[in-house]
């Protein structure tokens, strides 16, 4: 025997906080956007596959425009000039967004120890999730996809997420 609603109106209602039904929504509708620069951009291509399927955890629906994303998956070795290219591209993305960082290149700048290869898009953007390896098997990729899933099952739609973030563009 329910209370309030549930006892009036039986199985036809289910009442819950906003928050949960809205992030529960959330997570399983992720709209990843790929920036892919190198070999990890294929390996992605594989994670989307029919082996793997990334949509079997709802983010199917590959973006190529910022503003319809709210996943960016980097992929691949980041340049100090294309670093303005991608803190553009997350600027665009619409609140509540979330990042990959995918490989050792968009990690820590993989092998490249050079003047022109940014060490970590972490200087530029906020990461939520990284994955190791070169190239990442598929397989961490959606490991990184479902704790993201889990994480966004927990937030509150009235807090703001990473405003405090100053990277090296930031001014």
């Amino acid at each position: 025997m329910g209370l309030g609603a549930e006892a009036n109106l039986g199985d036809s209602i289910i009442t819950t906080k906003l928050d949960e039904a809205i992030n529960w929504a959330r997570s399983y509708s992720m709209w990843p956007m790929a920036f892919g620069t190198a070999c990890c951009g294929i390996e992605f291509m594989s994670v989307a596959a029919a082996k793997y399927d990334v949509s079997r955890f709802g983010a199917e629906v590959v973006r190529f425009s910022p503003r319809q994303a709210d996943l960016l998956i980097v992929a691949g070795t980041i340049t100090y000039k294309q670093a303005p290219v991608l803190k553009k591209i997350w600027d665009q993305m619409c609140e509540p967004k979330w990042v990959i960082s995918m490989g050792a290149c968009a990690c820590s700048g993989g092998f490249y120890d050079n003047y022109t290869t940014l060490q970590g898009i972490d200087e530029v953007i906020p990461v939520d999730e990284y994955v190791a390896g070169c190239p990442p098997r598929p397989e961490a990729v959606l490991d990184a996809i479902m704790r993201i899933q889990e994480r966004s099952y927990d937030e509150s739609i009235i807090k703001d997420r990473e405003k405090n973030f100053k990277g090296i563009l930031d001014a």
